[in-house]
């Protein structure tokens, strides 16, 4: 896949349009309704100045990078030379403000990109639900405009996500611990992939759990995930999709399939006729060892025990300024012992080890990103049972990819006018360029039937 080919990226070279005139588009969404709460922060003039410069490169002959002047929203947890990082909290709006760029953040402007503004985010990044009782939560777009009730955008990464599902953004940095990238993506009808975690330096963010945390991005194509992926990477972008005559995929029965809504089970068989139709093999495979997850993280998990160890000092003298919610995860780590980590450690490492052999034999495995779609947003605000319920069944099925240091796509396969359903394709370290070969190929086999489909 050349850079080339992303349909913005051709228009700007071919001089069809500017960088401006998109940036103005952006710009304009940034301020709807659509995009409210999305934005802690924005640098409108920084934008239209990144723009005008690719602009001035292109009239020169010169090529501006594979970003050329495109709007990209950073996530509040990551590091931007002169912002304060506040990681949708109000503790660390004092902080100092940064003094260089994430490694992720500077790839990506080294390659052209106009960063646009900071998006907002569950507070620490600790909830897939994507609420914030500091800054506002946004809502969901991609079921507004269904004309439901407002639903939840998912988190954590979700100023992000709506940045780019509001048109707001091209496409939207952010984080995935336990799959706060994968999960506002299928909420909300994008492409979210998450990379193996360490591919993608994580220096100049705010931890959630240093062995977890994945930077990577939202897109609205796989094809600007692969893009993406090979700019945070450093390394060179997937180059074509692989095709599916040639592809052996296998479905886990085990806790991935249970207790779908209605609507995720009917997209989901959906997707896996149209892959089939077009010439996949699709194995029904038990996978039981998926059935040692909960046990695993009995004791807190590693998000717990991490993030205790980041915040214990700050919630000592600031622990009335959290999200109450977010306190009690983090305090779940205090009850750890060194014993009860280095236990953690060992058997996920035993437990990689088996899961690695046992989808050695699949290109690669096919599951519903999340078992439910996007909720209202008013009863979790309210109820904390009925927020820490949905947070769960959010977070079951995309937490078992980091747990397995794995990568994986969420890419839409819904039918227009239907609440959004992601199809998640996964599989363990380092199979980034095979998942994302694959999910070319999905993306282009599910297109008839998703006729929502946008242009990137």
């Amino acid at each position: 896949m050349s850079e080339d080919l992303t349909d913005a990226r051709r228009g700007l070279l071919t001089r069809r349009e500017s960088a401006v005139h998109r940036m103005e588009r952006s710009i304009a969404a940034a301020k709807r309704p659509a995009s409210a709460h999305a934005f802690l922060a924005t640098n409108f003039m920084r934008a239209r100045e990144s723009a005008a410069a690719a602009d001035n490169a292109i009239a020169r002959g010169a090529d501006p990078g594979p970003l050329v002047g495109l709007a990209i929203s950073v996530k509040d947890l990551f590091d931007v030379a002169g912002e304060v990082t506040t990681a949708g909290s109000t503790v660390l709006a004092g902080a100092g403000a940064a003094l260089a760029d994430a490694p992720a953040v500077a790839r990506l402007r080294g390659c052209g990109a106009a960063l646009i503004g900071r998006t907002n985010m569950s507070e620490f990044a600790f909830s897939g639900v994507g609420i914030n009782p500091h800054h506002g939560t946004p809502v969901n777009p991609a079921t507004a405009a269904i004309g439901t009730s407002p639903r939840i955008p998912g988190g954590s990464t979700s100023g992000g996500a709506v940045s780019v599902a509001s048109g707001a953004a091209w496409a939207a940095l952010g984080s995935d611990t336990g799959g706060s990238i994968r999960i506002p993506a299928a909420l909300q009808g994008l492409v979210g992939f998450k990379s193996t975690a360490r591919l993608v330096p994580t220096e100049g963010a705010i931890p959630l759990s240093t062995t977890l945390d994945t930077a990577a991005a939202i897109t609205l194509s796989v094809r600007d995930a692969a893009l993406l992926h090979g700019i945070l990477s450093a390394q060179p972008p997937v180059v074509a999709a692989r095709p599916l005559r040639e592809c052996r995929f296998a479905v886990p029965e085990t806790l991935m399939l249970d207790g779908l809504e209605a609507g995720v089970a009917r997209a989901f068989a959906g997707a896996l006729a149209a892959l089939s139709a077009a010439g996949a093999r699709v194995d029904t495979i038990k996978l039981p060892l998926l059935g040692e997850v909960a046990s695993i993280n009995a004791s807190g998990g590693f998000s717990a025990a991490e993030s205790w160890a980041w915040h214990r000092s700050r919630l000592l003298e600031h622990e009335a300024a959290y999200d109450p919610r977010v306190v009690v995860r983090i305090r779940r780590g205090a009850t750890m012992t060194a014993a009860d980590y280095i236990d953690l450690l060992a058997a996920r490492r035993d437990w990689i080890a088996l899961m690695d052999a046992m989808l050695a034999p699949y290109d690669a495995l096919l599951s519903p990103t999340l078992p439910i779609t996007a909720p209202e947003l008013a009863p979790l605000v309210e109820d904390d049972t009925a927020f820490f319920a949905v947070n769960a069944l959010l977070l079951r099925n995309p937490s078992v990819v980091n747990l397995l240091d794995g990568c994986a796509l969420s890419l839409p396969c819904h039918e227009a006018g239907e609440m959004p359903v992601g199809l998640m394709i996964w599989h363990s370290a380092l199979h980034d360029a095979a998942v994302l070969a694959a999910g070319l190929a999905a993306e282009a086999a599910l297109g008839p039937v998703r006729a929502h489909r946008v242009r990137s």
